[in-house]
C-alpha cells in the first residue's frame, strides 16, 4: 500500500522538533502519545473550533446585557433610552472582539504550554452569573461593571497561586473514584467529558440551542415539543408552546448524517456534520433559516453580511476599578472562585480522561501545573478585555473524539477563533442546532463512564447518581459536585462513625463491595517545588520509568476503576513498604 501525502507528512513531521516537543508517535519521545497524528490533530483542531464557535456572538450577547462601561440616568434601566441602547450596541462590538481574541489567547497557551487537546474561551453558565446576577441587566446589580472586572482579575492571580501550590490538582486527585466518573458522565466535558452535561447542558443538544426537540411544556418545564419562536403564546402563558411538538429538519439531518459518517469511518465526520447543516441554515428563503424574515433575523443577516469585520475595542479594554475596599466586591470573587475551581478543575479533569492522558497510578495528567495556570492567567487576562471568566471548554469533546490527542489540537482551535476576529459575521452564524447534534453523539461516547461506577454498594452510588442528576438539572457543574461530595460524606461518615463506635460490630451487609477511599501516592506538593527544596530523591508524579501514562489507540476508550482502583492499591503498598 502506497504512502499519502497525508502520511509523509506525519511522518516528517513526528521526525522533527515539533513531533518531539508535544510528544508525537514516531517522535522517538519516551512518553509519546501512542496514535497522535499531526494531520488527525489539525482536523480535531478545526472540529473543536466549530464546536466552541458559537461562543463569539453569545457571550457577547449575554455580558453585553449588563451595559458594559455605559452609564445609565434614565428610568426602567434605560430600556427605552436610545443613546443608552447604542452604546450597549457597541459594547456588544467589543465582546465579540474580546471573546474571540481570548478563546485565541487562552487556546493557544493551553495547547503550547501544556500539550492538551482542551480549548479554552468564556465560559457559559459563569457570564450569566457574572452578567444577571452580580452586575444586573443594565448595571442594576449590587456592584458595578468595572468592580466586577476587578474582582474576577484578582481571582485569576488567586487561582494562579492555588495552582502553583498544588492545591487545585489535589482536589481533583482525592475525589472518590465514582464521584470522578459520575461527573465524566454527567459533564462531557468538565473533569471527564461528561455525556448528559454536553447532550443537555443548558439542554445545548435537545432545546432550542440545539435540535429542538425539549421544550414548550409550561407545567412540566420540559417536554417533547421544540416550539418556535413565531409559535410562541405571548398572552395568557408567556413562551409556551402553542403548537404541536417539532424539530429543526435541519438539526436531525445534520444529526443522522454524521452518525452516519461515523459509522463508515469517515474522518472528520463530526466536523463535516457541523458545516453541512450549517450551510443549508444560512438560506433566508428556507423554513430551516438560521436568519428567519423578523427582528431577530434581520439583525443577524445583516452582521453576516458583512463577512469580514474589524472592531477595535472603545468601552471594554482595560475598564476595571481595583475597589477591593467594598464587601460586595470581595463577595462576587468568592463566589466565582469556588464555582471556578469546582467547575474548570473538573472539566479538565474530564477531558483529559476521556483522551487517555491521565496515570492511572496517581490519578493526576501530565502538565497539570501548568495546564491550570494556564486557566488562571487566562482568566486574569479576559478581565482586562472585559470579559467573563475564561475556563476549559467541554466542546473539546468533539475534537477528542475526532482524534485530537496533543496541544496542536488547542493550537489550531485557538489560531481559528483569531482568524475569526476578522471573519466573526461567518463564524458567529453558525447556528446551535448545527453543533448540538454533534454535542448528542459525543455525549453517547462519554455516558460510558457510567458502567464502572461502583453501582453494587448504595454509599457510592447514590452520589454518583446525585452528582449525575444535579449537574445537568442545576446547568452547574460546580453544583453537583458539591451535592455529590456532601452526601458522600455525610452517607459514608455516618457508616465510619458507627463502625468506629461499634469496633466494627456494626456494619452494612455488603461493605466489603464498598470502594475504597485512598489518598493517590506523589502527595499533594507539586514537582517544582520537590525540586526547589531538593527533595527530589524519589518524584512519583513525573517519573517516566516507575509510572508511564497509559494513553489508549482508541479515541473513545476509558480506563476502567478497576484498572485504577488496583493501580492505586498497589502503588500505596509499594509507598509505604
Amino acid at each position: 500500500m502506497s504512502l499519502t501525502f497525508s502520511d509523509r507528512l506525519n511522518a516528517q513531521v513526528a521526525d522533527s522538533a515539533i513531533g518531539r516537543w508535544f510528544r508525537l508517535e514516531g517522535s522517538g519521545h519516551a512518553r509519546e502519545r501512542e496514535g497522535s497524528r499531526f494531520m488527525t490533530d489539525i482536523r480535531a483542531g478545526i472540529t473543536t473550533w466549530a464546536a466552541m464557535a458559537y461562543i463569539i456572538s453569545v457571550n457577547a450577547s449575554i455580558v453585553s446585557d449588563s451595559g458594559g462601561t455605559c452609564v445609565c440616568e434614565a428610568a426602567n434601566n434605560c430600556a427605552t433610552d436610545p443613546t443608552y441602547l447604542q452604546c450597549v450596541q457597541e459594547v456588544k462590538q467589543d465582546l465579540i472582539t474580546s471573546t474571540a481574541a481570548m478563546s485565541a489567547l487562552a487556546s493557544v497557551l493551553m495547547g503550547a504550554l501544556a500539550n492538551l487537546p482542551v480549548g479554552m474561551a468564556p465560559g457559559m453558565g459563569l457570564n450569566a452569573y457574572f452578567t444577571y446576577s452580580v452586575v444586573g441587566y443594565h448595571g442594576s446589580g449590587f456592584i458595578t461593571y468595572r468592580e466586577a472586572l476587578a474582582a474576577v482579575f484578582l481571582e485569576g492571580w488567586i487561582f494562579f497561586i492555588l495552582s502553583l501550590l498544588g492545591l487545585r490538582q489535589w482536589l481533583a486527585r482525592i475525589m472518590p473514584q465514582s464521584l470522578v466518573l459520575a461527573v465524566g458522565a454527567a459533564v462531557p466535558a468538565t473533569d471527564d467529558a461528561p455525556s448528559f452535561f454536553l447532550a443537555v447542558h443548558r439542554f445545548i443538544g435537545l432545546t432550542s440551542g440545539g435540535l429542538n426537540v425539549i421544550g414548550g411544556d409550561t407545567t412540566n418545564l420540559v417536554g417533547l415539543g421544540g416550539c418556535l419562536e413565531s409559535v410562541y403564546r405571548t398572552t395568557v402563558e408567556p413562551k409556551s408552546c402553542g403548537a404541536l411538538p417539532h424539530g429543526s429538519v435541519s438539526s436531525w439531518e445534520g444529526l443522522v448524517l454524521t452518525v452516519l459518517l461515523m459509522l463508515y469511518r469517515v474522518k472528520g465526520s463530526l466536523l463535516i456534520g457541523i458545516f453541512i447543516t450549517s450551510i443549508i441554515s444560512w438560506p433566508r428563503n428556507t423554513s430551516v433559516t438560521y436568519f428567519p424574515y423578523n427582528d431577530s433575523g434581520d439583525q443577524l443577516f445583516s452582521f453576516f453580511k458583512q463577512v469580514v469585520t474589524w472592531h477595535p475595542l472603545q468601552h471594554v479594554g482595560n475598564a476595571l476599578d481595583y475597589n477591593y475596599g467594598k464587601g460586595k466586591v470581595w463577595y462576587a470573587l468568592i463566589t466565582f472562585l469556588y464555582v471556578d475551581i469546582l467547575d474548570t478543575t473538573g472539566t479538565l479533569y474530564s477531558m483529559v480522561k476521556f483522551a487517555g492522558l491521565r496515570d492511572p497510578v496517581t490519578l493526576d495528567f501530565e502538565n497539570s501545573t501548568i495546564a491550570y495556570c494556564v486557566d488562571a492567567f487566562s482568566i486574569s487576562m479576559g478581565a482586562l478585555v472585559g470579559t467573563s471568566p475564561v475556563t476549559a471548554f467541554i466542546e473539546s469533546a468533539t475534537g477528542i473524539a475526532e482524534g485530537g490527542k496533543t496541544g496542536i489540537t488547542a493550537i489550531v482551535t485557538g489560531l481559528l477563533f483569531f482568524v475569526s476576529v476578522f471573519f466573526a459575521p461567518i463564524f458567529a452564524s453558525i447556528p446551535p442546532w448545527a453543533t448540538g447534534g454533534a454535542l448528542v453523539i459525543v455525549g453517547s461516547l462519554m455516558i460510558r463512564n457510567v458502567r464502572d461506577i461502583n453501582w453494587d454498594y448504595v454509599g457510592d452510588a447514590v452520589p454518583a447518581f446525585l452528582t449525575i442528576l444535579f449537574i445537568p438539572l442545576s446547568y452547574n457543574i460546580a453544583y453537583g459536585v458539591i451535592v455529590g461530595v456532601f452526601s458522600y460524606i455525610i452517607i459514608n461518615g455516618f457508616v465510619w462513625i458507627v463502625s468506629r463506635v461499634s469496633n466494627n460490630r456494626i456494619l452494612p451487609p455488603n461493605y466489603d463491595a464498598s470502594e475504597p477511599w485512598v489518598i493517590p501516592p506523589g502527595g499533594i506538593v507539586p514537582t517544582w517545588i520537590k525540586i526547589l527544596l531538593n527533595r527530589n530523591t524519589r518524584i512519583i508524579d513525573d517519573s517516566p520509568a516507575e509510572y508511564p501514562f497509559q494513553v489508549r489507540h482508541s479515541n473513545i476508550s476509558v480506563e476502567t476503576t478497576s484498572q485504577d482502583r488496583s493501580s492505586a492499591k498497589k502503588a500505596v503498598f509499594i509507598h509505604e513498604k
